[in-house]
């Protein structure tokens, strides 16, 4: 059997592309009706247990042990399990209040409260899709798990016509609580004449033997409907509210005045019901962030990293499941890559290959660091330990790994207590946690202006705002310090001591200065002076110097700088280009990377340097290369030359002509597919360039 091939490059239709097809006849030496030969038997290895799969490599040039490779993998499968887990409560306690709010309004519609009209719900989701996707299957979860009814979802791809989308609503209705095949034997083990599928006598039958008391059909993308067949829909629907207890929950993302005026009066009159609307995700990206840096165990993401998330954010809309993808890829290729990372888990055993971590440990450049600020403080003796003796430097490298992670422990601490000083001492401008974890992470917190803004705030304040700040929720870093409580107990005597109505005031107070006015030379001059203050305002100035210098204090210590911070390679992720690339690449780039140099993907190197563009490459990056050198307008007679003589210079004379045709075809019309060409309307044997590299 031989192959036809077309000789047109480009069909008359202008159709985006043709399907090429190589015909591989079989083997014509075996006799027609000859037994096959006898299969082996071959013995199935059996599947390995959870415990037993690890998709981790070994690192280290391939040295890593098996162990070390298994302790990673669990490590990350513990810790981001945490993460996992108090990212999914931040989000169920976002949508618990909309979920009370449509689940009471769903359970406490009929027809007869609505007057006969349809109930319907209309959230509001702006451009956060994905919250109303979280609301509905928490609200099918519900409504199942008592029996009394379940939520329909439907696409605008599942309603092209009325008849299609009756079909897939009582298809979904039914596989919701029964399954498949519970929908196939309900259509066939019913009895009386078997009904089509679009027939709602179906779904009516279905509500009467399962007692269903609330279906829910749900338009999650209702702006992208037909507004014919949700007319259709709605008029049906409406002749089955006695039979059928429907509620309609409209998934809008511009407004409702504007869903409302793309419908006719005639099918918004069978509508009545409520307005919903959903929380944006910002807050809830916020919410995120914050609980998986401050409430993290063991591993945090550094400054640039934070940077690159929230680049995202605020370039384009990013749903929290996008955003909690980023963290957990950050977490993944944090355990993948980094060998020292073993060192974050739990127990180490001690027959783990310490030689090679050991190795590896001592060539990261923090150790390093570190090494040379023991060599400058006069401990050279430490420094020759740590490079000769495997097991006293292994035990020193945990023992620097916890003291860096409780130093990054504490400033995040100090970070959530300068977010609560915000809040509580009503500052002017408001800066979220992420904003002052990333300038924490990079170091700028400490000498910024924010924190002498706090600071020189703490000596206006009175007794009582002070005792208020001391009830909060302060570090334990702070407040276990003999010098704070110190401090409470003093300001508890004072108060008791004065017990007056009106609270203490320091010297830095504005009430407790004086304005006096002098005249020299005919013009007016203020000075401002302290007044004389009491005994008991003077010892309150004192405790409220002292509690200034230790905030002082404690923040200089706690807001480090982490890149500093012994061996920090282990507990921080801090590498910018590698999530850039993965969630936000240059996609045209990259294809053209791919199709001019293809080995750099295939991973072959090729051996002829003679040959500029050589056969062993893909024939669609043969031909990409061929068409660079061709002018705006391309001859196809010139391209199909070249492009065979590509592969007549390797293959000679065994170099099949209707073959490499069928690949050049192929090639042609991926090219085309991919923008790079289209048809010449000058010239009918040429093809115009669509796209040119680089831009």
């Amino acid at each position: 059997m031989e192959m036809e091939a077309d000789a047109g490059v480009f069909s008359e239709d202008n159709s985006n592309s043709q399907g090429v097809y190589i015909y591989r006849p079989a083997d014509a030496g075996k006799a027609l009706g000859e037994r096959p030969f006898k299969r082996r038997k071959v013995t199935q290895e059996p599947k390995k247990t959870s415990e037993e799969f690890c998709p981790f490599v070994p690192l280290l040039n391939g040295d890593e042990s098996e162990k070390s490779v298994r302790l990673r993998y669990h490590t990350y499968e513990q810790l981001w399990s945490i993460q996992e887990a108090k990212i999914q409560n931040i989000l169920d306690e976002v949508d618990a209040e909309v979920l009370e709010n449509v689940s009471t309004f769903v359970k406490s519609t009929s027809r007869d409260t609505y007057a006969g009209c349809i109930p319907a719900a209309l959230v509001t989701v702006g451009s956060n899709v994905s919250s109303l996707t979280r609301l509905l299957s928490r609200l099918n979860d519900q409504l199942t798990s008592v029996g009394e009814g379940g939520v329909v979802v439907l696409e605008s791809g599942d309603a092209p016509n009325l008849k299609t989308t009756l079909k897939n609503i009582i298809r979904a209705a039914i596989t919701n609580t029964e399954g498949n095949d519970g929908y196939q034997s309900f259509l066939t083990d019913r009895e009386g004449p078997r009904l089509l599928g679009y027939d709602l006598d179906l779904l009516g039958d279905y509500v009467n033997r399962k007692n269903i008391k609330h279906l829910v059909l749900a338009f999650r993308d209702s702006e992208a409907f037909d507004p014919g067949i949700l007319t259709d829909i709605f008029f049906l629907l409406s002749s089955w509210l006695d039979r059928i207890p429907l509620t309609l929950l409209f998934g809008i993302s511009t407004s409702v005045e504007l869903f409302e005026g793309r419908l006719p009066r005639s099918s918004v009159s069978l509508l009545k019901g409520k307005y919903f609307e959903l929380h944006g995700a910002s807050n809830c990206v916020d919410r995120i962030y914050e609980r998986v840096q401050t409430e993290a165990g063991k591993f945090w993401l550094g400054c640039n990293f934070t940077g690159v998330l929230f680049e995202k954010s605020n370039d384009y809309f990013q749903t929290p499941e996008a955003f909690c993808r980023t963290v957990k890829y950050a977490y993944m290729s944090h355990f993948f890559a980094n060998p020292i990372s073993v060192l974050l888990a739990d127990d180490i055993p001690a027959d783990l290959q310490h030689d090679r971590l050991c190795e590896a440990v001592r060539n990261v450049p923090s150790f390093r660091e570190h090494c040379e600020f023991l060599l400058v403080t006069g401990h050279s003796q430490q420094v020759h330990h740590l490079l000769e003796d495997d097991e006293l430097f292994l035990s020193r490298m945990i023992q620097l790994v916890k003291a860096g992670q409780q130093s990054m422990h504490d400033m995040f601490g100090a970070v959530g207590l300068v977010s609560l000083l915000l809040k509580d001492l009503n500052f002017p401008k408001k800066s979220s946690i992420s904003e002052l974890s990333s300038r924490a992470l990079s170091g700028e917190l400490q000498s910024s202006r924010l924190l002498d803004d706090i600071l020189l705030a703490f000596r206006r304040l009175n007794s009582q705002k002070l005792e208020e700040i001391f009830s909060l929720l302060l570090p334990k870093a702070l407040t276990k310090l003999t010098d704070f409580q110190n401090i409470e107990r003093d300001l508890k005597s004072l108060n008791q001591a004065c017990d007056g109505t009106e609270p203490l005031r320091s010297e830095y107070d504005s009430q407790n200065s004086v304005i006096a006015t002098t005249i020299v030379k005919q013009r007016v001059k203020l000075n401002t002076g302290k007044a004389e203050l009491p005994e008991e305002c003077i010892k309150y100035t004192r405790i409220i110097d002292r509690f200034y210098n230790l905030l002082k204090s404690y923040f200089a210590t706690t807001l480090v700088y982490p890149q500093e911070l012994p061996l920090h390679e282990a507990f921080l992720l801090d590498m910018r280009n590698p999530i850039k690339e993965v969630f936000a690449p240059r996609v045209r780039f990259a294809i053209e990377r791919a199709l001019a140099t293809p080995f750099d993907y295939l991973m072959y190197t090729s051996q002829d340097t003679e040959r500029k563009i050589p056969a062993k490459q893909p024939p669609t990056s043969i031909l990409y290369q061929l068409y660079l050198e061709s002018g705006a307008l391309v001859n196809m007679h010139d391209l199909w030359t070249a492009f065979h003589a590509v592969f007549e210079s390797e293959q000679g004379d065994n170099c099949d002509e209707r073959i490499t045709m069928a690949l050049f075809y192929r090639a042609l019309s991926e090219l085309r597919a991919l923008g790079m060409l289209k048809h010449s309307r000058k010239k009918l044997d040429h093809a115009a360039k669509s796209a040119w590299m680089g831009l």
